[in-house]
Order: structure tokens, then sequence, then C-alpha cells
């Protein structure tokens, strides 16, 4: 009897666990949302980064590639012309959700009246 007892604990215990976990989170802080998409962004930019230096090397080769190739005499095709490549810059985050700061036209703000 034990051995056909074991099983069903064990199963019994793994789909009340299962359950526990399932439970539904609580909605993320604005703060935790912050924090995300400064990630995402520092992930994206992090990925163009790598592009730039993929890009650098790739012409670094050819350049080499080329420069052999004409130095011994070998006939090669000329190259293919393609996009330059793009300097991502620094990373610098800035909220999409801050609102920007607005100055009122001249018209709107009030004057004195004389009287």
């Amino acid at each position: 009897m034990n051995k056909n007892l074991k099983p069903v604990l064990i199963t019994g215990s793994a789909l009340l666990l299962s359950a526990a976990v399932m439970a539904k989170l609580p909605a993320p802080s604005d703060e935790a949302k912050a924090k995300a998409a400064e990630a995402a962004a520092k992930t994206a930019w992090t990925g163009r980064v790598e592009g730039y230096q993929l890009c650098k090397a790739q012409d670094k080769v050819a350049a080499h590639f080329y420069k052999t190739a004409k130095a011994s005499g070998k006939d090669t095709k000329p190259a293919v012309a393609s996009a330059a490549c793009a300097d991502p810059r620094p990373f610098v985050y800035a909220p999409a959700s801050a609102p920007a700061p607005t100055v009122a036209p001249a018209s709107a703000t009030p004057t004195a009246k004389k009287s």
C-alpha cells in the first residue's frame, strides 16, 4: 500500500505548488516600469553599438582584402557601395513620458489695465 500512495502524494504536491506559482502578480509600479523602459532603451543602444563595430570591422577587412589582392596582381570585382556605418553616439536616456516644457504664447500673457 505504501508503494501506491507515494506517487499520489508526489502528484498532489506538484499540483499544489504549480497552483501557487501561477498566482497573479501585482501590476508593476511606475518606478519599475521606468526602469524596464530604460533597460530596453539601453539594450537597443547596445545592439546599435555592436552593429556599428561590426560594420567598421567589415570595412577594415574589405579594405585589407582589396589592398592585398591589388598588390599580388589578382583580378577582383569592384567593391559594392554600401551604406556608411552610423555611429550610435553615447547612451543618453530621455524618458518619453516626461512632458516637454511649454512656453505660453506672447498673446496669452495678461496685460495690466490702465485707468
